[in-house]
């Protein structure tokens, strides 16, 4: 009876225990991840899509990337939304040449471009190949590139260039090796003959700015146009964003985000890990 009477006792007390002694909701683990993830995208890397070919042959569209934050330092840019807004740059670093960086461009997207010209130095092209700082930037010629044409990268040339198909279903690009005072190298594509941009004279790029291209030079709206002209004109220090890491996925466009068995049969996998 002793032990009834105990039970009974234990019960009545749980069930009048008051409100407040009960284990209430904590939103303080939820918070933390958020500042987490805050801190990650805002100082540490952030995800980037490539949505053009003008970075051929380096970087495919349908390509995403990490995008270092750190290397430049930070600016307004480096937070979403512009939020909170300042001038000038935090820990601010020059990029080097043949840096492939993430900066926000004049119409207040983000645009991805090859680093070529930094402040002081005289840029000029001269029958498409560059000149730097009054000297010939040495070019070898590889033949042709081919690019895997897909649902998102059609074979896509500047007139008046013809497509042309070669083997395996791709698009074959005139290819050179470009190498860099210093040794950096990378391969760029010429289609054509553009008076425009492949002869120009020289220009100085300011104190505080950059001169950007694309690898695909005959497609890129980069430092070569000014910004009335649709380019990008000298590019603002205080505008860089990060640095290209690494491919962290690829696809070829073909995937519809309503069947999942498709995310993966779009999947190019040998694009993954791909650094610059």
């Amino acid at each position: 009876m002793t032990e009834i009477r105990s039970e009974r006792a234990s019960e009545t007390t749980a069930e009048v225990q008051p409100p407040e002694a009960r284990p209430k909701a904590s939103w303080r683990p939820l918070i933390l991840l958020m500042l987490a993830a805050w801190v990650l995208r805002v100082f540490i890397v952030a995800p980037f899509n490539i949505p053009s070919d003008s970075m051929l042959s380096r970087l495919y569209i349908g390509d995403y990337l990490i995008v270092a934050k750190w290397p430049y330092g930070y600016d307004r840019f480096s937070f979403p939304f512009g939020i909170p807004s300042f001038d000038g740059r935090l820990f601010p670093a020059v990029p080097e040449r043949g840096d492939v960086v993430v900066f926000r461009g004049p119409a207040g997207e983000d645009v991805i471009k090859r680093v070529i010209g930094l402040p002081g130095d005289q840029v000029a092209t001269h029958r498409g190949g560059l000149v730097l700082n009054g000297k010939a930037v040495p070019r070898k010629p590889l033949g042709d590139f081919a690019m895997p044409i897909s649902a998102n990268s059609p074979c896509r040339v500047v007139p008046p260039a013809m497509p042309r198909i070669g083997a395996g279903n791709t698009c074959l690009y005139p290819a050179f090796r470009e190498t860099l005072p210093g040794g950096r190298n990378y391969v760029v594509l010429d289609q054509i003959d553009n008076p425009m941009v492949d002869d120009f004279a020289p220009v100085k790029v300011p104190a505080g700015a950059l001169f950007v291209m694309g690898d695909n030079r005959d497609d890129s709206a980069d430092s070569r146009y000014t910004v009335a002209m649709g380019g990008m004109g000298f590019v603002p220090q205080d505008h860089l964003i990060g640095r290209a890491l690494v491919t962290f996925w690829s696809t070829d466009g073909s995937a519809v985000w309503y069947k999942p068995w498709t995310w993966l049969s779009a999947l190019r996998p040998h694009r993954i890990g791909e650094g610059y």
